[in-house]
């Protein structure tokens, strides 16, 4: 099954040179070969190209011929030595690469600027609403997540489980990012538990019997091999005071569920409106990553009230995984409307039609996004 996505590399590629990151799986390589199958391509995972670049980085320059205006790299964090020899071929010939890798963080560890702004960086995400369309189940992926290989799998627990022993052996212990595997893997389901909450290392320190500045550098392996990423708090309320502390979420909801242990989801229990806050939380990152014009945050003060995501700056978001929201869903809405920063204050939810209560706009998850991808809050 093809399914079109959201970004369009030919588009970019043929603007300027562009890394295009994103955790394993998420479907680089098939989008590439389905989207840009006439250009030039190298594979690193490939060992007979892996060993032939390695020991001679400079067949790069020699294979590349003057038609070719467009060269693909996959999986370049593999041979970063290959960045010199890209940033040659920028110069002099005018060529446009496309480099994937499902982490910056060797390429930094190897000093290695990222071509020092000749090259421009797009991310890809699991599967979002808008591409599914009529293949997109809501429950399915609150349940499994939206892995492209999981969400199609006719076995998807079962390659959740695969996925998570992919990560610690070729991500982890392959790049020699932890010396201690077994502390790592209790870290990670530690974390599992701590998605979408606000990060308390001491805490998590303590659970997954490592010291705290050990946790710090596991958060920081996770954000860098694109496993998970900080949302950072809004600090710009006035009559309450904010809170400062960064949120974590990880990429997927699915590796989150697999990491809690959990299966199957009931529709109005806690872990679903867990679920619903997660995904929503990974259509909005995937929005602006994708327009590239949009910053996310959330909104939480010292007095307890809270709101789960600030887009842009301009729109106040809450989600609740409920078919009847009533006054007290309100709240922190209403709190940060004393503030007249914002723009639009919106509840997320599984009504069926979309109204409006003092203000505050009530819409159906569906209509929401595609009010996001319209454009409507940016």
């Amino acid at each position: 099954m093809i399914i079109p996505r959201q970004l369009n590399l030919l588009a970019d590629i043929k603007k300027k040179s562009f890394f295009l990151f994103g955790p394993r799986q998420t479907g680089k390589t098939h989008l590439i070969r389905t989207t840009l199958s006439g250009y030039k391509y190298y594979n690193l995972l490939a060992t007979d190209v892996y060993l032939r670049l390695s020991q001679s980085p400079k067949r790069l320059r020699e294979e590349i011929t003057k038609n070719d205006k467009i060269v693909i790299i996959d999986e370049i964090q593999k041979l970063p030595i290959l960045l010199d020899e890209v940033h040659l071929l920028i110069e002099e010939r005018g060529i446009n690469f496309l480099l994937t890798g499902s982490s910056a963080r060797k390429l930094r560890r190897k000093g290695v600027n990222l071509l020092g702004g000749r090259a421009r960086t797009r991310h890809l995400h699991p599967f979002i609403f808008r591409e599914l369309g009529d293949h997109f189940d809501l429950t399915k992926a609150l349940d499994i997540g939206t892995i492209p290989s999981i969400y199609l799998s006719d076995s998807p627990h079962e390659d959740i489980e695969a996925y998570i022993g992919t990560y610690l052996t070729q991500e982890v212990a392959a790049e020699a990012l932890v010396r201690n595997i077994p502390a790592f893997s209790r870290f990670l389901l530690v974390a599992g538990t701590c998605n979408g909450q606000i990060i308390n290392f001491s805490n998590i320190a303590s659970d997954a019997q490592v010291p705290a500045s050990t946790i710090q550098e596991y958060f920081g392996i996770l954000r860098d091999t694109l496993i998970g990423d900080e949302l950072p708090a809004w600090k710009h309320s006035i009559k309450r005071k904010p809170l400062s502390t960064s949120k974590f979420f990880f990429f997927d909801i699915g590796l989150v569920r697999f990491l809690q242990n959990r299966q199957g989801l009931k529709p109005g229990s806690p872990e679903y409106g867990e679920a619903f806050e997660a995904y929503l939380y990974h259509e909005l990152r995937a929005y602006c990553d994708y327009t590239r014009q949009d910053t996310i945050s959330y909104w939480r003060s010292k007095s307890g009230f809270e709101v789960d995501f600030i887009l842009s700056d301009r729109t106040a978001i809450e989600v609740k995984a409920k078919t009847n929201i009533a006054d007290k869903d309100l709240r922190g809405l209403k709190a940060l409307q004393e503030e007249a920063l914002l723009d639009s204050y919106i509840v997320v939810c599984l009504e069926d039609n979309p109204r409006v209560k003092d203000g505050i706009s009530i819409l159906p998850w569906q209509v929401f996004l595609d009010y996001l991808w319209q454009d409507e809050y940016s």
